[in-house]
């Protein structure tokens, strides 16, 4: 991902890198569905729809969530900011 090259170029290993940018594509995901005319339209009737990021993690079976959890157009934005801000930069997700 181009768009978030400054935060996998900080990231030393393979493998910290391909995790990293499994959980960037989630929150991308989520971003680009929220954006789409079916959620938004939803969102217009007043149906209540909510959006949740999770990533599964070959590694370990788990299943993480993203911290973005998008159910208006209102909130998608600081939504999709505080998931970006709880992306490690370098380093293990705890």
């Amino acid at each position: 991902m181009q768009k978030h090259t400054g935060i996998l170029d900080a990231i030393e290993t393979d493998e910290l890198k391909h995790a990293r940018l499994c959980e960037l594509n989630v929150i991308e995901q989520v971003a680009n569905l929220c954006r789409s005319t079916i959620v938004q339209d939803a969102w217009a009737r007043g149906q209540k729809l909510m959006v949740h990021g999770w990533v599964y993690s070959l590694k370990d079976g788990r299943v993480r969530e993203m911290g973005i959890d998008v159910g208006s157009q209102e909130e998608l934005q600081p939504a999709y900011e505080k998931a970006l801000s709880y992306v490690p930069r370098k380093g293990k997700r705890d």
